[in-house]
């Protein structure tokens, strides 16, 4: 499975730099895309996961094996759920059978939020940065904007992009939709923000991991 730092290859991390800069030649807005493995450990459902396949493993081989008893069941459980829970920490996607939908979106809106923070994305000059957060877990992608740009775009807009950029995800085709992406939010941009004679770049334009 690829991780953060793998998950595009060179020429697409070219392409989605080269997308970035053209737009903030254009506008005083700043876009930052960051790519992280997950949005959460989710220990809860590693707990579950585990105790769920350790159960199940062992009531067979209770069946199969043994004299059918509640202590041969207890001991193969006991057994079992430290090898579970060392397959779920290797095997994360195993986890996502035991996460509902409500707490995927929940985990990427708030890791978004908090990266949005962590890594300045508030400290731009004119309140204008944007960020394009990527989950490759949960398959989901967040898109935050900073107080200025709330002004001329709703969270709306900024959702449905989120979503081209997630179904890309699952097609194999996240750069060509997250490049789409960029352009299309770098319009409206030009539009509200259009670039200064003093404007800086205040944000990295290469894709940030973690």
């Amino acid at each position: 499975m690829k991780n953060s730092k793998t998950f595009f290859s060179e020429e697409e991390k070219r392409g989605i730099e080269d997308a970035i800069q053209r737009i903030e030649k254009t506008t005083t807005g700043e876009i930052a895309v960051m790519v992280a493995d997950s949005s959460d450990e989710y220990r809860e459902a590693a707990v579950t996961g585990s105790i769920f396949f350790s159960s199940i493993i062992s009531l067979a081989a209770t069946i199969l094996l043994t004299d059918e008893s509640v202590w041969s069941f207890l001991i193969i459980l006991t057994l079992l759920i430290l090898p579970m829970r060392l397959l779920f920490r290797f095997l994360p996607r195993l986890k996502m059978s035991f996460i509902g939908q409500k707490q995927r979106e929940s985990a990427v809106r708030k890791r978004a939020l908090a990266a949005f923070y962590e890594k300045g994305l508030h400290r731009t000059r004119a309140n204008t940065g944007v960020l394009f957060f990527i989950s490759l877990l949960e398959h989901k992608v967040w898109v935050l904007a900073d107080r200025g740009i709330y002004e001329k775009i709703d969270q709306e807009t900024l959702n449905r992009l989120a979503a081209g950029i997630s179904t890309g995800i699952k097609q194999g085709s996240t750069c060509k939709n997250l490049c789409s992406a960029i352009d299309e939010i770098g319009g409206i941009l030009g539009k509200h923000f259009p670039v200064t004679h003093d404007d800086t770049n205040e944000l990295p334009d290469s894709i940030i991991t973690e």
